[in-house]
């Protein structure tokens, strides 16, 4: 399976909407999106909430977004625009007195992959936006721009773009075990593998290797690739690798874990089986990484597997 297959299978990363972005700066092009009967309209409460109902999104349409609401324009769907609504909706107020309002956590949990990603991207969207409201050069307060998708600063002139936080997550293995840890502030029991944000001036690879050594100790003598995921809590994109270790000598140096330890696969499944042992819930490419290793290592499925969530 290639890394681009791989991707498909992580939480956020499998929209198939195309987002248009060479007609973001033509403003009668996105009109003519706007004006558009079969336009949808995703909602969100003053909480950031989507309204779900039976698994699925529930849709305002363009009869009942007010004139002039603020919306960024997300993209098409089978030449159907695709808005995010950039002022709260009152649940009370809804037309789908049954929706529930999920935050999107929970939202993923429950909605189809495609859907997922849409909410994914319009919260992300919306972070950048509620906190990139002044320039950082000049402190001017922006205007936004391209429906939503570039800040402009009427007093400097620069632009201003949506940000994301590169970061890698690793899952590293030395002959039968792979490395895992915990942080204080995790359930009880729950153990991921290793991650952290890439720095300036650094390649990928670099940041797989001093991140495993800062956090660990472990030297990392090779890595590869796996897959990415979209993680807008709120702002960061998961480089998911796998790596081979020069030995187990674990030495947590910088304080991020309280704990790291060396798991087989039988460790793991025993370990999820009587409950001493939980990992990351499916949703994060950390559960992806874990389900890898055991599969190609050990032949075990951890869907299979008891409290695998």
């Amino acid at each position: 399976m290639s890394s681009a297959e791989r991707t498909r299978h992580n939480a956020f990363a499998n929209s198939p909407l195309d987002r248009c972005g060479e007609h973001r700066i033509d403003p009668g092009w996105l009109a003519a999106q706007r004006r558009a009967p079969d336009g949808r309209y995703l909602a969100c409460d003053s909480e950031g909430r989507t309204p779900v109902f039976e698994g699925r999104l529930c849709w305002l349409d363009a009869a009942t977004v007010a004139a002039g609401a603020p919306v960024n324009f997300l993209g098409q769907l089978d030449d159907v625009p695709i808005f995010a609504l950039r002022e709260p909706v009152a649940p009370s107020a809804f037309p789908f007195p049954d929706a529930a309002w999920l935050d999107l956590r929970s939202a993923a949990s429950v909605l189809p992959g495609d859907e997922a990603g849409l909410v994914a991207y319009a919260r992300g969207l919306a972070n950048w936006q509620d906190a990139t409201r002044y320039c950082g050069y000049c402190g001017a307060p922006l205007a936004l721009a391209d429906d939503g998708h570039r800040a402009a600063c009427p007093g400097c002139g620069r632009l201003h773009f949506p940000r994301t936080d590169a970061a890698i997550i690793v899952i590293v293995e030395h002959g039968d075990a792979c490395l895992l840890g915990r942080q204080a502030a995790w359930r009880p029991r729950q153990y991921s593998t290793l991650a952290g944000f890439v720095e300036p001036g650094e390649s990928l690879a670099d940041a797989v290797r001093r991140e495993v050594r800062e956090e660990t100790g472990i030297e990392v003598i090779d890595c590869d690739f796996h897959s990415s995921q979209p993680w807008p809590f709120p702002a960061s994109l998961m480089l998911g690798f796998t790596a081979i270790a020069a030995g187990r000598t674990i030495h947590l140096a910088d304080g991020e874990l309280e704990d790291a330890r060396w798991f087989t696969a039988r460790d793991i499944a025993d370990g999820l089986r009587d409950g001493s042992l939980r990992v990351s819930t499916p949703m994060s490419i950390s559960y992806r990484l874990i389900e890898h290793w055991l599969r190609t290592r050990a032949g075990v499925e951890l869907s299979e597997l008891p409290h695998a969530e």
